[in-house]
């Protein structure tokens, strides 16, 4: 069993993202979901990046860091497309992770420390076409070359937020393949 903080997308904390941390309660995991926008979702990217902006980015990663704080430091920071700039963050620079999980996303190391951290293994899990993620591939590619402990795993097709149940994106079989391979990891951490 492992423990996970999962961080939703810019479009809040969705149905879609509640039902991947409870498919992976489910499987005996405690999962936590901070929701940073106060309950507010959205229909679009763009409508959440307008909030967000007007929120303030570093506000918004500040309350990602701070629910952290309450928990344990043998944790898994797992995170959604911007959700991963939190989630990679606490998983470079607070001792004692067990993993992490990027989906959609993935920061060159250099944004938060030098190299990434020693035994902490990771997963990035993106779409081959998806704009966004074909945007954060070179430091994908960076971070598996850089450690032993790192996977990519590049689904075909073009969604951005494609394991969300609950947006348009969502592809049924690439997330079927995406929640198989996490639970594996989480079952390794």
């Amino acid at each position: 069993m492992a423990e996970v903080l999962l961080y939703h997308h810019i479009q809040g904390l969705t149905d879609g993202v509640r039902a991947f941390a409870d498919d992976l309660r489910q499987a005996g995991h405690i999962v936590h979901t901070p929701d940073l926008f106060d309950g507010r979702t959205f229909a679009s990217i763009e409508e959440g990046f307008g909030f967000a902006r007007a929120k303030g980015l570093d506000a918004i990663r500040e309350c990602g860091v701070a629910a952290a704080d309450d928990l344990g430091p043998e944790l898994v920071y797992a995170g959604f497309s911007f959700g991963v700039t939190i989630a990679q963050l606490l998983a470079q620079t607070r001792p004692g992770a067990r993993g992490a999980l990027f989906i959609d996303s993935c920061l060159p190391v250099t944004e938060f420390g030098e190299a990434w951290p020693v035994g902490v293994p990771v997963q990035i899990h993106g779409k081959e076409g998806d704009e966004f993620f074909d945007e954060d591939l070179p430091a994908a590619h960076e971070l598996v070359g850089a450690t032993a402990a790192a996977e990519l795993f590049a689904y075909p097709g073009d969604q951005h937020l494609f394991a969300d149940s609950s947006l348009a994106a969502y592809d049924p079989e690439a997330s079927r393949l995406l929640m198989e391979r996490v639970r594996a990891f989480l079952a390794s951490v």
